[in-house]
């Protein structure tokens, strides 16, 4: 194989703002960012595609809310399966279209995707991602008393419930992901952070929770020996005192500046904070390079003329 990425893109960039969710939005923004991945991948790059799913996962919730009076409920880790099915079909016909229309003769593949985490895990005890739609007050309350949920008021537009969020510890299908490379084949995988599942006597068993996408995505590009990690986002870099007058773009960090830029505070748990974490665990981990960046910068990120970079030491040290 050649250089092996794991390229990681976020749900949001298949259901953008503003936007109802309808399924010809998310063919044609997967086929946007489909193009770019596909131009990595006709340069010689060996790829497995990641994403994200909160809007796909919010809208799968509530369409099994609003049939409960004719249907069975279904558990989140459920809900997490069907938008790894759904979206990786979508990024399959149009990733594919776009190898073709390049030339290039490559299967995609979706691999649903479990990835395990720890019961013990401080995340259980205090859930802190909000998921689904919101509800007033009075309809959160009511969900917490017949539903056992955890709600919380969410920047003053509603009430939704959290659960939690878990660190992933191993990715199951893993080696199946690594098998499907050396066959040739661009895979699609870790959907949404993984299908969260804990093991008990020997067994999987699906969890009401939901893992961060990054940090999936850092862990089975560790497990599959990948080269590079590219963290998809909606600004083309990375940068301190983001929205300030005083903000300064970044081109390259270290492991160690990027781990004091964070605990002086300037990348929100909410945003930056995950990707800069999951890029210096991928670099711990054996990795050689993150790049973080917008889907339509990839190609010039790739070149170095744009895109923030995290390494081991400053190029050139």
């Amino acid at each position: 194989m050649g250089t092996l990425a794991v390229v990681a893109i976020g749900g949001n960039s298949i259901t953008k703002a503003g936007q109802r969710g309808t399924i010809p939005e998310q063919f044609a923004n997967a086929k946007e960012t489909s193009r770019h991945i596909a131009d990595m991948i006709a340069r010689g790059y060996d790829v497995v595609v990641t994403h994200g799913n909160g809007p796909q996962v919010g809208n799968i919730l509530l369409r099994a809310e609003l049939a409960t009076t004719v249907l069975p409920p279904l558990p989140l880790d459920t809900c997490g399966a069907d938008s790894q099915g759904g979206m990786g079909y979508m990024i399959q016909q149009v990733l594919g279209a776009e190898l073709r229309a390049r030339g290039v003769d490559r299967t995609v593949v979706t691999v649903v995707t479990q990835t395990v985490v720890d019961r013990a895990d401080p995340a259980f005890a205090s859930p802190s991602k909000p998921i689904g739609p919101f509800y007033t007050q009075e309809e959160a309350e009511r969900k917490e008393l017949e539903e056992g949920w955890n709600v919380v008021e969410d920047a003053n537009r509603g009430w939704r419930r959290v659960v939690p969020s878990p660190m992933p510890t191993r990715v199951v299908e893993a080696d199946a992901i690594k098998a499907l490379l050396a066959a040739g084949c661009v895979v699609i995988g870790v959907g949404g952070g993984g299908i969260p599942v804990v093991e008990e006597d020997g067994k999987l068993r699906g969890v009401e929770a939901v893992i961060d996408k990054d940090h999936a995505s850092r862990l089975l590009a560790n497990d599959i020996g990948a080269d590079l990690l590219i963290i998809s986002t909606d600004v083309e870099r990375v940068a301190l005192n983001f929205g300030a007058e005083n903000q300064t773009w970044l081109r390259e960090l270290t492991v160690d500046s990027a781990r004091r830029y964070h605990e002086e505070g300037h990348f929100p748990a909410g945003s930056m904070g995950p990707k800069i974490l999951a890029g210096v665990a991928f670099i711990e981990g054996g990795g050689d390079e993150v790049i973080i960046t917008n889907p339509e910068s990839i190609g010039r990120a790739l070149d170095g003329e744009t895109g923030t970079r995290i390494t081991r030491q400053v190029s050139g040290a």
